[in-house]
């Protein structure tokens, strides 16, 4: 048999298919792209040229195993471009963004396709409903793709296409360039209030970055950035590294992001104008749970007036806490973490620096790993003998409850250069019978400061259990179409089992078995976990605040009907933000020059919301276990198995969640979990 000399083309032959990592070059990439789109062309134009009548197994099922090939070496470029970046490969990711979405434009717009889709969807009633639910998704997104415009529409919804594929990939890039640029050398005047674990973490950085051993640097990864705020005394240094993190993309130059941001909501709103809407937010909500933007309105109108006195609250007791100390004026956003926990030590006696000891980075991955078990009966063994694209990679077998292997899950948990800040589940595979493909790879990526050991605030092993959620939304998946597996949900709708599973952690048994001290082995005392568990809601209000500031401006931007509204992104967030009352010492969690929800692709582009719209879900959700009296009780366990994880989107978001909880979701459990049901934080 010939090897193909490129290897994104030939076949792969390492355990679970995973793609030969160590033999792939940025050279192979745009060959192999555009083969693969040639290919794809090819199974559209055969599934159009057949003489028979358009049935559901000679077009849809047809059509929902086309373009596997193609799919395969975009998400390899895409793993290696948010993971391991290189200058090599950021040119070949911008290079073929225009013509990738032309290929999308091209694949969706297939006229003869259509057709034959078009004439399965009318006669779908008579369909099983999964199928029926794949004929729905494969026709509405082509619909939502421009398929039912004319020519001149689909000339110029093609090209806006390209044009976005471009700008959005630039903002990315843009944004990962400032983070790699920026580095704050410590020194001997900065170190004061800095526990051993950030300076080790620093030290660490340092060393990654070829400084001379013993020096420590504070880079723009938010796992160095948080505790810096949180412990440093000197306000010089805190305020230095907050403008340097919210400053990202804003300034003059090669990689300033506010032309970017503009030239992607105007033609956002043109989108938008073809098919029909007078912005783009109608245009993004109409396919999603929440369906328009009232319903989201409502939503974070609600937590926002709730939030809004609750943190006034706060931000006095930040000021007491600085009379105290002998400060006047007030608390500025570099201020707020430092003061904020110097609060919760005083009220609560709980330290950050008591915690972490029990938070090292392998016992909370455990932990995780022992949820799952409990809970959905598979295990996770630790894998040596497959390629990894990076020594900080960890590979897992992932085994059902009779032993059957379910794929591969990839552990990437450490900030490093070339690496995208924040945290995200992506795949390699997803699991559908369709296309004969029973193995799943899916990979979790985290951004936490490497230690030694490593040592996790609480903020951060609920990322970590946060993206394990999703994984195991991966991991889970059992459908019959690659089109409905897994995370392919609605996007207010994506976040319920990854914010549900966040719970776990802080469950008592949980914590009691796995939160132990990394020299000592002692489980993290009963009296720490009570105060634990009596400080829950000190911040809430802050973290509240920040966030639904970030979805309300995500909301009104993208709710203009006049592209002129938005020719200064920062103008608009600093006007929109002074009408909200957004309190000046909090500050929303991501600024519009250097959001990559919104301007790094448009999967969360007038969608921010959805973190919040899906917590309404996952409190309402866990209640479930609550009510039955076990946090793993095993009845709940299956039901949410079968109706959430393992159920992709066979079915509409709001009929799976009612299968799960035999009614709709209510909204006092977030009150509740957030603290803002009576108005006011718990008492010492």
């Amino acid at each position: 048999m010939t090897v193909h000399p490129n290897p994104l083309l030939a076949p792969w032959t390492a355990p679970f298919g995973l793609p030969p990592f160590d033999a792939i070059r940025a050279c192979h990439f745009e060959p192999a792209l555009h083969e693969a789109m040639r290919q794809h062309l090819a199974e559209l134009d055969a599934i159009a040229a057949q003489g028979e009548p358009p049935t559901f197994d000679n077009t849809a099922a047809a059509l929902d195993r086309a373009g596997a090939l193609l799919e395969r070496v975009r998400d390899v470029l895409d793993v290696l471009n948010a993971s391991t970046a290189t200058p090599e490969l950021q040119a070949v990711e911008l290079a073929m963004a225009a013509p990738l979405a032309a290929h999308d434009s091209a694949v969706m717009m297939h006229a003869g396709v259509f057709a034959r889709l078009d004439a399965v969807y009318q006669d779908r009633a008579a369909l099983a409903p999964e199928a029926r639910r794949l004929v729905e998704r494969l026709h509405l997104d082509r619909v939502r793709a421009g398929a039912c415009f004319g020519p001149a529409e689909q000339a110029r919804y093609a090209q806006l296409m390209q044009e976005l594929a471009e700008l959005t990939t630039r903002f990315a890039q843009n944004v990962l360039a400032d983070e790699a640029a920026f580095e704050r050398v410590l020194g001997p005047d900065d170190l004061a209030g800095l526990p051993a674990f950030v300076l080790d973490a620093a030290e660490a950085a340092a060393a990654q970055r070829g400084h001379a051993p013993g020096t420590r640097v504070v880079t723009l990864a938010r796992s160095l950035i948080e505790p810096v705020l949180t412990f440093a005394e000197r306000p010089e240094l805190r305020e230095a590294i907050w403008r340097a993190w919210q400053g990202r993309g804003e300034q003059a130059g090669p990689h300033d992001n506010r032309p970017i941001a503009q030239a992607i909501l105007t033609r956002r709103l043109e989108q938008a104008r073809l098919h029909g809407h007078t912005s783009y937010a109608d245009y993004a909500l109409a396919d999603s749970m929440a369906s328009e933007q009232a319903a989201v309105g409502r939503l974070l109108g609600e937590v926002w007036r709730r939030a809004l006195p609750q943190a006034e609250r706060e931000r006095q007791a930040l000021i007491a806490m600085m009379r105290s100390h002998g400060l006047a004026g007030e608390p500025a956003p570099w201020d707020w973490r430092y003061w904020s926990d110097k609060v919760r030590q005083a009220r609560y006696a709980v330290d950050e620096t008591q915690i972490k000891p029990y938070f090292e980075l392998s016992r909370i991955t455990d932990a995780a790993f022992d949820c799952a078990q409990r809970l959905f009966g598979i295990t996770l063994v630790p894998r040596t003998d497959v390629p990894l694209y990076h020594p900080d990679v960890r590979a897992y077998e992932v085994k059902d409850a009779a032993g059957a292997s379910l794929g591969v899950f990839l552990h990437d948990n450490f900030a490093r250069p070339g690496k995208r800040s924040g945290a995200w589940m992506s795949a390699l595979a997803l699991q559908s019978a369709n296309r004969a493909q029973p193995v799943r790879i899916i990979l979790n990526n985290n951004n936490f400061a490497r230690g030694t050991p490593t040592l996790l605030s609480l903020d951060d092993a609920r990322t970590l259990f946060h993206e394990f959620g999703h994984g195991l939304h991966g991991l889970l998946s059992q459908v019959t179409y690659h089109r409905l597996a897994a995370t392919q949900v609605a996007q207010d709708f994506v976040e319920l089992p990854s914010q549900l599973f966040e719970h776990w952690l802080t469950e008592p048994e949980v914590l009691r078995r796995h939160a132990r001290h990394w020299q000592t082995g002692e489980p993290l005392p009963a009296a720490l976990l009570d105060k634990l568990q009596a400080a829950k809601l000190w911040g809430q209000a802050y973290a509240t605040v920040a966030y639904t500031g970030s979805a309300l401006v995500d909301l009104q931007l993208h709710a203009q009907t006049d592209a002129a509204a938005a020719a200064d992104v920062v103008g608009f967030e600093r006007e929109t933000l002074a009408q909200l009352g957004m309190p000046p010492a909090i500050g929303v969690r991501h600024r519009l020059p250097h959001f990559l929800h919104l301007f790094g692709g448009d999967d969360y582009a007038s969608a921010y919301y959805v973190y919040l719209w899906a917590e309404v879900l996952d409190a309402d959700a866990f209640n479930a276990f609550v009510e039955a009296g076990d946090a793993f009780d095993p009845a709940t366990a299956e039901r949410l198995r079968r109706c959430i994880y393992a159920a992709g989107n066979t079915r509409a978001p709001a009929e799976a969640y009612q299968a799960f909880r035999g009614r709709a979701a209510q909204l006092e459990p977030l009150l509740a979990k957030r603290g803002l049901l009576t108005g006011a934080e718990t008492a010492p």
